[in-house]
Parts: C-alpha cells; structure tokens; sequence
C-alpha cells in the first residue's frame, strides 16, 4: 500500500518552515520509488491575524487531504497546534525532502508495525517519576506513537498539581502554550539542543532554590 509524506521545502528542495514562503510536496512511495503526488505553493509569512492564520491553515488541511505526515525545518506555534488538532505526525527535519523521506517513512513504519503486534502502543503518556520528586516525559514518543494524547493533554493536569520539584520533557520543540502555563504557575524552564530536532526543557519551581 503507498505511503504518502508531505514536506514543506524551499525553492531549493530544502525542508522550509511553515513560517517562510514555500511549497508543500506530497510524495508517494510506490514500489519502491519516490514521486511527487501533487504540490502547492503556500505563504504564511506576515499573517498577522489569528483567523487569517486559521484560515490558511485549513487550506492546508484541505490539501493534503488523507497525507497525515508532515515534514518542515520547524513547525511551531498555531501551525503546531492545527496540525497535532488534526492527528497529524510531525516531523522536524533539516536538509534535502528526497534525502529524509525513506528515514520518516521507517520510522512511521515501526511505530504502525509495534502497534500491529501488540494491539497498541504503549506509550507512557504522563510524567514519570525517576527519582523522588523529579520526573521525565517524552512529547516525541507520544507524537510519534500515535497515541491521539496532545502536549497540553499530557503536561496540563501535572503542571497545575504542582507536586514535583523537577520536570524534564523531551520534544521536537517548544509547545506554543508552554511559556503562558510556567508565567502562571511560577515555574523555571531551561532549553537545551540534544540533537538535531531534539531538545529537552527543564523545569523546576521558582521557590526551590530557597527550599531545603
């Protein structure tokens, strides 16, 4: 059966940010080969108005139709948040779209192949606590396993109860509503670059440091 990825790219092939003037491509792999299903030239650039940005959005949606991957150098912010609203599985990826096809499309497939065999994903879904007081969650697995459990659905509750000292969440990038949350609840965060796509944030209670 044919894989559909969708990448938004550059005038040079390059993976784009949905925030730059671009193309979106849908490629299909059918026996073997990639090939360019259908493409489109989108710009959100200087949209500054939320129902614009909506509206734009949803062409997007309409246009990639039954594709529910996606591929772009960064996809943040309301475009982030239209796309995982629509199970979408999003990829953060820099380089040439043809050159990362085969490696999303491995990596889309074992997670469909561990759900076939075990009638579904275990992915854990909430904070985990790994020493007293300090827990870890990974975004990118639960994304990544098609689980249906969005950031705010996953993060919200644990960050509101308040009962921990340190949370580290791995992810692709910074949840949009994450910064407004920590305001709110007084909490520290700090980011951090692991790798490519990859960036782990901590956060800890502004209170702690003067805590014994």
């Amino acid at each position: 059966m044919p894989k559909d990825i969708a990448v938004f790219v550059d005038k040079n092939g390059y993976a784009a940010s949905l925030n730059e003037p671009g193309k979106l491509i849908v490629f299909r792999k059918k026996m073997g080969k990639w090939s360019t299903l259908r493409e489109k030239e989108f710009s959100l650039e200087n949209t500054l108005e939320m129902k614009e940005l909506r509206r734009k959005m949803g062409e997007i949606l309409f246009f990639l139709q039954d594709c529910k991957t996606i591929v772009g150098s960064t996809i943040v912010g309301i475009p982030y948040f239209e796309l995982e609203k629509s199970h979408f599985s999003i990829w953060e990826y820099e380089g040439k779209a043809l050159e990362m096809l085969d490696y999303v499309l491995e990596r889309e497939e074992e997670a469909e192949g561990e759900k076939a065999v075990k009638g579904e994903i275990k992915v854990q879904t909430a904070p985990v606590e790994y020493a007293p007081g300090c827990y870890r969650i990974s975004l990118k697995e639960i994304q990544e396993g098609g689980t249906g459990v969005t950031s705010k659905q996953a993060l919200l509750p644990f960050l509101r109860k308040g009962r921990f000292y340190s949370l580290e969440i791995l992810c692709s990038h910074i949840p949009p509503w994450l910064e407004a949350e920590l305001t709110i609840n007084s909490l520290d965060a700090g980011t951090e670059k692991t790798g490519a796509g990859d960036i782990r944030i901590t956060i800890s209670k502004k209170c702690c440091q003067n805590c014994n």
